[in-house]
């Protein structure tokens, strides 16, 4: 600032009011002084003037790579986010750097809250975090915890695509389990209860996984296998997320079977290359630009009010059809 004053000939104080578009310059002042400016390559530092009034105006945002959905997310935070003034900073969690690495990194550039994106931290972590600073878990709900929680209504999700693959005609349904993965018990609970509403218990399998391509993959390796043992393959597989449901479908077609003529295949996330691969994928939606809507506004509204309890904001899923569920391949005749 000391520079564009000398070169523009007017004092430092006149330059600050400039650049904070105060009242007490004239309009050639003001056009020389931005001139000058940019004529130097100056630039007002917003963040140190923020920093010097107690304020960063930031919010930080942790997300695992590799998960799509989180992508999604990430593109509702960010308008949002402008439209009420705050800046965003991202942090990633990856294999070699923890959940609790990537947020003490946005802690360290001063954000004002942090969003977290699926985390899978323990409950104790989550709750300690929430003490210190305003905290929200998008997909995850942890009881008890002091942070706001925005997720999808998971049962009903899963309820709807069982009812889909049912109505279909499909019997042997089974789930790819998705371990620790965000909303992946109550996704387990409500594929159990739905199976069971439909008179299907004897149907009911769940198989261990997880949120990956790979884990997919492997069940799918499991299922051909049992096949090659003279054991039916399901008629239907209700997947953990889409990126599982992927990896199932690249084993699957690799090895002839036919989808959905043969195995129909449901993701959950509808995250966006669902719709691009050589079949659409079926799926459940998650609506992540009304739940990232819900996240920014809840971190801001704590940043104001701390008094507040937490808060919950439940999103309403949809299903998605597209070409990878079909009507259930006829038994053979007994």
């Amino acid at each position: 600032m000391a520079d564009v004053a000398e070169k523009a000939g007017v004092s430092r104080a006149l330059v600050s009011i400039v650049f904070r578009n105060q009242p007490g310059a004239s309009r050639e002042t003001r056009e020389r002084v931005l001139r000058v400016a940019d004529e130097i390559g100056y630039r007002p530092d917003n963040a140190a003037r923020l920093l010097a009034r107690g304020r960063s105006r930031t919010l930080g945002v942790m997300f695992t790579v590799h998960q799509t959905f989180h992508t999604n997310l990430i593109e509702g935070i960010y308008p949002e986010a402008e439209r009420l003034g705050y800046d965003v900073l991202l942090s990633a969690a990856a294999q070699g750097r923890s959940e609790a690495k990537a947020v003490e990194a946005l802690l360290g550039h001063r954000c004002e809250a942090v969003i977290l994106l699926g985390p899978d931290a323990e409950p104790a972590y989550l709750d300690e975090l929430g003490r210190r600073t305003v905290t929200v878990s998008v997909s995850r709900r942890v009881p008890h915890a002091r942070v706001d929680f925005v997720h999808s209504a998971e049962a009903k999700g899963i309820r709807q695509a069982t009812d889909h693959l049912v109505e279909l005609g499909h019997r042997r349904i089974v789930h790819i389990d998705g371990d620790r993965g965000p909303g992946s018990a109550e996704r387990r609970r409500a594929y159990r209860a739905a199976m069971r509403r439909h008179g299907l218990d004897a149907e009911m399998r769940v198989i261990p996984g997880d949120h990956t391509e790979q884990s997919g993959i492997e069940t799918g390796r499991a299922l051909l296998a049992e096949r090659e043992r003279g054991l039916p393959l399901p008629t239907a597989v209700l997947a953990g997320n889409d990126r599982c449901a992927w990896g199932l479908l690249t084993v699957l077609t690799r090895s002839g079977i036919d989808v959905p003529r043969d195995v129909s295949v449901v993701g959950y996330d509808d995250s966006h290359l669902s719709h691009l691969m050589p079949i659409g994928l079926t799926t459940v939606r998650q609506d992540a630009a009304l739940m990232a809507e819900h996240a920014v506004r809840f971190a801001v509204e704590r940043l104001e009010d701390r008094t507040l309890e937490p808060r919950e904001a439940v999103v309403d899923p949809k299903l998605v059809v597209r070409g990878t569920s079909g009507p259930a391949p006829q038994e053979p005749a007994s």
